[in-house]
């Protein structure tokens, strides 16, 4: 069996996993050199290996140590590192050259169509996740996934609060939710809370009120 075969199946696999796939859904090109670089290189080592005395099992070790290394660049989002790993599965198949031109091919092909499956955008469409900063302290989990629910427009499903800010008055929310499941509105009156449609006790304490209004009855003093 020519091991040459399992190399263009693997080139032609991540060729059409990275610019049929990735490229057109989201559009980042610098990701497009780092998964064929991924994909060449493992696949090069991968074969040197497979034709020296060098057990393979040491090989599949660097690599592993290897991937334990943090890359000092962006933050790469959780459908990014799947690529990743698409990549250096398609190289090391194909580099390995372990089993037979059919079985490795029919791997390729399911590992492409399995990414291609679940990065679809069609696929579970209206779930999102966002990180978003309230410009007030909520403390009521109730009254916070309300206001999330009204400012997003949305079905929370969990909020988690990262940071509840008392100084300035903010609250930093993991949130995932269902978009376009309510309709959006902000025009309702606000709450003692200050947020909207729950009318709970004064956050602030109940002499707040009484210092604003004496602070709002002041009148300031004619210019001379």
């Amino acid at each position: 069996m020519s091991p040459y075969a399992l190399y263009a199946a693997d080139l032609v696999a991540i060729l059409v996993l990275t610019f049929a796939v990735y490229l057109p859904r989201h559009r980042r090109r610098d990701l497009v050199v780092a998964f064929l670089a991924v994909n060449v290189g493992v696949l090069a080592v991968s074969a040197a290996l497979a034709q020296s005395t060098i057990a393979a099992g040491l090989g599949l070790g660097l690599f592993g140590v290897l991937s334990i290394i943090r890359l000092r660049s962006t933050e790469l989002a959780q459908h990014e590192v799947a690529y990743y790993f698409a990549a250096l599965a398609l190289g090391l198949i194909g580099g390995l050259g372990t089993t037979s031109i059919g079985l490795g091919v029919g791997l390729m092909v399911a590992i492409v169509a399995v990414v291609a499956f679940a990065d679809s955008p069609r696929l579970l469409d209206r779930l999102r996740q966002q990180i978003v900063v309230v410009d007030r302290a909520i403390a009521d989990e109730t009254a916070l996934v309300a206001h999330l629910e009204r400012l997003l427009g949305g079905r929370v499903h969990t909020a988690t609060v990262q940071r509840l800010d008392l100084v300035n008055d903010t609250t930093t929310v993991d949130v995932r939710y269902s978009a376009g499941t309510l309709p959006f509105s902000s025009d309702e009156p606000m709450g003692a809370t200050g947020v909207t449609g729950y009318p709970h006790a004064e956050p602030q304490g109940a002499g707040y009120q009484a210092g604003y209004e004496r602070a709002g009855s002041v009148q300031p003093e004619p210019l001379r």
